[in-house]
This record gives C-alpha cells, sequence and structure tokens, in this order.
C-alpha cells in the first residue's frame, strides 16, 4: 500500500468537513477528482475508509485509523515546512561566530542579547576554538562572521569596521615610566611582555606602537 501525503490531507479534510464537497473546497480541488481519490486508496487499503450512508459522512474504523495517522503526521510535516519557509526568509538557522579578538567579549555579548530580542529563531554559537585560526575557517566555511582586529585582503570577504581603538599603557603609580607623558615601543625593551601565542606580527605591542 502507497500511502501520500495528500492522502493524509484528504482524509483530516473529509473528517473535519462532514463530507465531500467540503473537503473538495478546503483542498482546493473538484468533488469529482476527490471521490476518485478517495476510491482509489480504499482500493490500495481493500477496506472502505467511509460509511457511505451516513450524514455528515463518517469513517469507517479503518478510516479512522488512518486519520490517527494523519493526524500525528501532518502536524510534524506542517511544522517542518514552517522551519523551512524561515530559512529560507533568513529568519531561523544558525550563526557561527569566531572571535580572534578576546577584549571583544565585553561589548559582544550585550550586542547579542539585542541580537536575539530581534531574531530569536536564529542560534548563536561562538566558536572559540578557532580564536587563532578564524580566517581560514571563514575561507573554509566553517563560520559565518569573524570578529578580527586584523583585517586581511580576502577574495569574497567584506570587512566593516566597527569601531576605531589605540592601546593604551596602564602601570603602577610607582612604575618608572608611570610619569611620561607618552611611550614609545623601545620603552619596553626590558619589560617582560605575556601574550597570547600568536605571530608576533598579529600583536598590536609590535605593530601600533
Amino acid at each position: 500500500m502507497h500511502i501520500e501525503f495528500r492522502h493524509l490531507r484528504t482524509i483530516r479534510a473529509i473528517h473535519r468537513a462532514g463530507g465531500l464537497a467540503r473537503a473538495a473546497d478546503i483542498l482546493n480541488i473538484t468533488q469529482s477528482a476527490l471521490s476518485h481519490q478517495v476510491k482509489g486508496l480504499e482500493d490500495q487499503a481493500g477496506v472502505e475508509l467511509f460509511v457511505r450512508r451516513s450524514k455528515p459522512l463518517k469513517l469507517s474504523p479503518a478510516g479512522h485509523r488512518l486519520l490517527k495517522l494523519a493526524e500525528k503526521v501532518l502536524p510534524e510535516i506542517e511544522a517542518l515546512e514552517e522551519d523551512f519557509s524561515a530559512l529560507r526568509s533568513g529568519k531561523s538557522g544558525r550563526l557561527h561566530i569566531a572571535i580572534e579578538c578576546h577584549a571583544c567579549f565585553e561589548w559582544l555579548f550585550p550586542v547579542l542579547e539585542e541580537f536575539r530580542k530581534a531574531w530569536p529563531d536564529v542560534d548563536v554559537d561562538i566558536r572559540p576554538g578557532l580564536a587563532f585560526g578564524a580566517m581560514p575557517a571563514l575561507d573554509r566555511e566553517e563560520v559565518d562572521l569573524v570578529v578580527s582586529s586584523d583585517p586581511e585582503d580576502l577574495t569574497g570577504v567584506d570587512f566593516t569596521a566597527l569601531f576605531d581603538y589605540e592601546p593604551v599603557f596602564v602601570a603602577s603609580s610607582q612604575h618608572p615610566l608611570a610619569a611620561r607623558d607618552f611611550v614609545v615601543a623601545e620603552d619596553f625593551r626590558d619589560e617582560l611582555l605575556i601574550t597570547y601565542p600568536v605571530d608576533r606580527a598579529r600583536l598590536d605591542v609590535f605593530t601600533e606602537l
């Protein structure tokens, strides 16, 4: 026996409408086409699905079994169709973000809260494990968005500036450099530098000072 979704929709529509004429209107087909569909389904099943001489039209025991299946399956299918429609329209889905700038978390989370209010059906996945390889991951389409302080000229990738910032030197008032009006990179020659395990060319202390 070959049951299609249209058969399930048919049995549900006839049960709800109580007759073929109103069910045909619900399904947007002719009453004749609906009758042929019901006859074909009954021929496949080898049993009658309706009590023919009842008004309103009633389901037979076999028809009730099929209706039970329809009421179980069709809501799942309809929910899936809505999910796919939302995905196509961009209203739902998953946004994968990689962050190269650890200091960005402080302002990013409040921004994401506003994003979730506007797009409640979009799941946001932050990929901290890609912090030191975010751009290659973007190129491999493993993430959708990268927050980075090091824009690169990559084909097919658009960079949008979020804000300007500058490195700031913070020290104890007792530190020898604290009295300076400004500092330069040379002033840190004898200082101990603790930083992230990335290439020196990506560290602002070497590139911006």
